[in-house]
């Protein structure tokens, strides 16, 4: 089958050819049409060539690509499954799923040359009680492939910050995948969107429900958070900061008994006003919270924006846009 993947150690993500894998007992082997690009692909690859800021270091050899898909079920392994041949089925593959051994079909093993299973690829299996679910009728898989990191870590970030309507949420990187669907689930409780972002974004922010949009081309973040909230905001959901330093200056937009998280593990090691309390966010995939974000989507209450849609072979130039801030709403990946 085809794939993405990096190789080896220094190496970047290429096209390559790998054995098709087959479904263990409680498994379910999809044919993958759609996936989608997140953040966190580009930052696996970085940390298989060694770079700064690297996101997990990769398990083994070859390591694909990818976590969100869309496609059929064409495969069931053996024992009990809720699903079957044919079904549609969109969802994400966690940190500790199977993984890929040249010449072997893939398996869950540790053991041996192993190496990480993505969704960058024809083919991928996934345990059936994993984060995976029925793709409802009248949404496109397009759409569906789009949705599980992007909406699920939305959703739980409205949870974590525990804002419940006419606060302020401060969003850095509101234009992305997940700032989209953060801003649309949280105007939906009435929360008041300041949404950052670089670029005329003003239009398409405001139709997806930000009260105010930030163009930190044209203006001074700080100032203009001030201007808009002089007390500081409830909660900031910071998408962008790469630094404890950076991270904390955005903290410092923060009112008292505020929140302030942030997903890109900076929190830790960030110097934070005394009175906001600083969140690292760590996603927990579930079926059931599939389930509720395709009936949003299906229904039109949660759009997802799809910036550009591009053929396998051309993902990894998608990585290095995406990398480089290049990206508007979601990318995705037509197999």
């Amino acid at each position: 089958m085809r794939a993405i993947a990096v190789s080896t150690f220094g190496a970047e993500p290429a096209l390559v050819e790998l054995p098709k894998p087959e479904p263990g007992t409680g498994e379910v082997r999809v044919r993958i049409e759609y996936a989608a690009l997140n953040p966190c692909d580009w930052q696996a690859g970085q940390a298989a060539r060694g770079s700064p800021d690297p996101g997990p270091a990769p398990r083994g050899f070859p390591l694909v690509v990818g976590v969100d898909f869309a496609g059929r079920v064409d495969m069931i392994g053996r024992g009990a499954n809720r699903f079957r041949v044919g079904d549609q089925v969109f969802g994400r593959i966690g940190d500790a799923q199977a993984s890929v051994r040249a010449g072997d079909r893939v398996s869950a093993r540790a053991d041996g040359p192993t190496g990480r299973a993505g969704t960058y690829c024809d083919y991928v299996t996934v345990p059936q009680d994993s984060a995976i679910t029925l793709v409802p009728a009248g949404l496109p898989l397009r759409t569906a492939a789009a949705l599980p990191s992007a909406g699920m870590t939305a959703a739980q970030i409205l949870e974590t910050v525990v804002l419940r309507g006419h606060e302020s949420l401060l969003v850095i990187g509101a234009a992305g995948g997940v700032g989209s669907c953060l801003t649309q689930l949280a105007s939906a409780r009435d929360v008041r969107v300041i949404g950052v972002v670089r670029g005329d974004e003003h239009q398409r922010m405001a139709a997806l429900g930000a009260t105010v949009t930030i163009d930190t081309t044209e203006a001074p973040l700080e100032a203009a958070v001030r201007g808009s909230c002089p007390d500081g905001v409830d909660a900031l959901v910071d998408l962008v900061s790469a630094t404890p330093g950076a991270f904390a200056a955005r903290a410092a937009l923060v009112r008292a008994g505020g929140i302030a998280l942030t997903t890109r593990g900076v929190a830790a090691g960030a110097t934070l006003p005394a009175d906001v309390t600083g969140i690292d966010f760590r996603l927990e995939p579930s079926p059931v919270l599939l389930d509720v974000l395709a009936a949003g989507a299906a229904e039109g209450v949660l759009r997802v924006p799809i910036d550009i849609e591009l053929p396998l072979e051309k993902a990894p130039q998608a990585l290095d846009r995406n990398r480089t801030g290049g990206a508007r709403g979601k990318t995705v990946i037509a197999l």
